[in-house]
């Protein structure tokens, strides 16, 4: 899947004016977008997806906003957030120029997350809609995906998917309609468990590699083996593969002549514009220094 092309499951595109930018990104477990609106009103609903809303101003916005029979009339700081649930219908009235950060899971992925990770019933536990809100650990989260869609070069589908899991489960726990609390899990994964998936991960790093194929490998759910593969290793799966990307790269900057763009791409980046992003950050150079060093 294009990450850039993915589309979110519903918006404000029909009673308010045209968005001034939409910056879009998603996989199949959560799309992202910024909604950026002059003062106006409109109406929405996803029938397929619940959509978490993080209030993007600069200075406090004044709002009037209407879902489950309820009306809410406030001024958003920064950072507070509105949760709408799949099919539940909203109405927003905004007086200032809207900038806010809309993500969606889509229902189908919230079951799945409450049933594998909580063993709940996923077709009774959903959200709770709610007003204004502020939680600092889903604000972390907005976060790192609004980099993510500011970003032209976005990390993947495994480092979304992954913050995506973990947003599911932020949800569940703090506005879920019954409480659900994470399981724990000790010990890390058995070695022959972690080899096969390293393994997966060494053949595959050319292509997308998925959080939910990893956790596929051996049966479990993509949290549960976030967690495990973390204990074992001591970072995540999405750093583990940009690590070893890097390391592949490194060996094909000192022993080969070809082209940056080239080894950039066999090595599953983007771009040479990935490529160095990532060394810059990672290795303190870019790869063309790198490969001028003496060995």
């Amino acid at each position: 899947m294009d990450l850039a092309q993915a589309q979110p499951a519903d918006s404000f595109p029909e009673d308010s004016p045209p968005s001034e930018s939409a910056l879009v990104l998603g996989t199949e477990t959560i799309q992202i977008e910024q909604l950026r609106f002059p003062p106006g009103e409109g109406d929405f609903c996803a029938e397929a997806a619940h959509t978490l809303f993080v209030n993007l101003t600069s200075r406090p916005q004044p709002y009037l906003q209407k879902q489950d029979g309820k009306t809410h009339t406030a001024l958003y700081r920064h950072g507070d957030m509105l949760i709408t649930p799949a099919n539940t219908p909203l109405f927003v009235r905004w007086e200032g120029a809207e900038n806010c950060l809309q993500i969606q899971l889509p229902t189908s992925f919230l079951k799945r997350v409450a049933e594998e990770t909580l063993g709940k019933d996923g077709d009774r536990l959903t959200l709770v809609p709610t007003f204004q809100s502020r939680n600092q650990q889903l604000e972390a989260i907005a976060t790192l995906l609004m980099a993510e869609v500011q970003q032209r070069q976005p990390n993947g589908a495994l480092y979304l998917d992954s913050l995506a899991n973990v947003l599911a489960m932020q949800l569940l726990r703090n506005y879920g309609t019954t409480s659900a609390q994470s399981p724990t899990y000790e010990g890390g994964l058995p070695t022959y468990q972690l080899n096969r998936v390293l393994d997966y991960i060494d053949a595959g790093l050319v292509g997308e590699i998925k959080l939910a194929d990893l956790a596929g490998l051996l049966g479990m759910s993509p949290f549960h083996f976030g967690r495990m593969f973390k204990q074992s290793t001591g970072i995540s799966p999405h750093q583990y593969v940009i690590q070893q990307r890097l390391e592949r790269a490194q060996h094909l900057l000192k022993n080969s002549d070809r082209a940056i763009i080239d080894i950039a791409l066999d090595c599953g980046f983007t771009s040479h514009s990935h490529l160095s992003k990532q060394f810059r950050k990672v290795i303190g150079m870019t790869p063309r220094n790198f490969r001028g060093q003496k060995t």
